[in-house]
């Protein structure tokens, strides 16, 4: 099977706790990863002023930047640092495993079109516009929930449109979704998000909002947040979401976004990245085609990096 999931907390574990990527206690490592016929994982570069006190937001990206380059080159024979869909392409025909990167939280580039650029030319390919707390570019489904977008986000969205990086609304408040939607005429994407309809938490997507990522060819990932899934969650609760997005006309829209390393709780059953099979074995013996389910694993949110990661 193939396994292509759009966020995972693995940096920020391994600089805090210590480990690499290799073979860890974390949910994710290469190890259990290289089971899959075809692996690729967006690494998130995120931390906080709470995760790093007295220390600069410049300065939490590059600590993890540097780890991230680290790994990359300490198992450089088996996963792959790319930036567009067709290198990954070229890593699965050696063998190896892709390994995109992420920005969560856009404070992390101090805000800064031009701190953007830089990111991008370091090799990242998704930054959320905010992660919990507001910032400089809108408010977040957690602080000042009613504000959208300022002009200074409006134009970092056209930036990131501009230069190829995918614009990711998880986190970001209903205000800042509907002004994103309004800004890009292409792809974006809630890279960790499940829905709403489901189980009502601002972090989840409204139908409304899901339909809008289906208008502009984009995809929403499956979150394995316990928080974010429901009562008690397992793998059919995870089953819930995928079929609440479906029956919205949403099978090429939904993709894999676990939070990984970023949850306290996982469902029912759930350890890690290994259990991305559990899922999909679940699905097979609720009779969906292998056809769709490789959709949501793989097909879906590669579509999108080849749509809009370009350069």
């Amino acid at each position: 099977m193939d396994v292509f999931d759009g966020h995972c907390d693995t940096v920020l574990m391994c600089h805090q706790f210590g480990g690499d990527f290799a073979r860890n206690r974390c949910h994710v490592d290469l190890e259990r990863a290289g089971k899959y016929r075809r692996y690729a994982q967006f690494f998130a570069l995120f931390g906080q002023p709470e995760d790093f006190p007295g220390m600069p937001f410049r300065e939490i990206f590059q600590r993890e930047y540097d780890l991230f380059q680290r790994e990359m080159a300490a198992n450089a024979a088996v996963i792959t640092h790319c930036r567009t869909a067709a290198e990954a392409e070229g890593a699965f025909a050696v063998g190896k495993m892709a390994a995109f990167l992420s920005v969560e939280g856009a404070e992390l580039l101090d805000c800064s079109t031009e701190r953007l650029e830089e990111a991008h030319a370091l090799g990242v390919r998704s930054v959320n516009l905010t992660w919990n707390h507001v910032n400089a570019l809108s408010g977040t489904n957690a602080e000042e929930t009613g504000r959208g977008l300022t002009e200074q986000g409006r134009a970092f969205v056209r930036k990131a449109e501009k230069l190829g990086v995918l614009v990711d609304v998880s986190h970001l408040s209903d205000p800042g979704f509907w002004d994103v939607a309004e800004t890009l005429s292409g792809p974006f994407w809630a890279s960790h998000s499940n829905a709403r309809g489901v189980f009502s938490q601002p972090r989840n997507l409204t139908d409304e909002q899901f339909t809008a990522i289906i208008d502009h060819n984009g995809v929403a990932g499956l979150n394995l947040y316990a928080e974010f899934l429901g009562e008690k969650p397992d793998v059919d609760t995870v089953i819930a979401h995928l079929e609440h997005w479906l029956e919205l006309g949403g099978a090429r829209n939904v993709s894999l976004g676990g939070d990984l390393d970023g949850c306290s709780r996982l469902p029912d059953g759930f350890t890690g990245v290994e259990s991305w099979a559990l899922l999909y074995e679940r699905l097979l013996q609720r009779n969906y085609s292998e056809a769709l389910i490789q959709d949501v694993f793989f097909n879906n949110l590669m579509r999108v990096v080849s749509e809009v990661c370009i350069m």
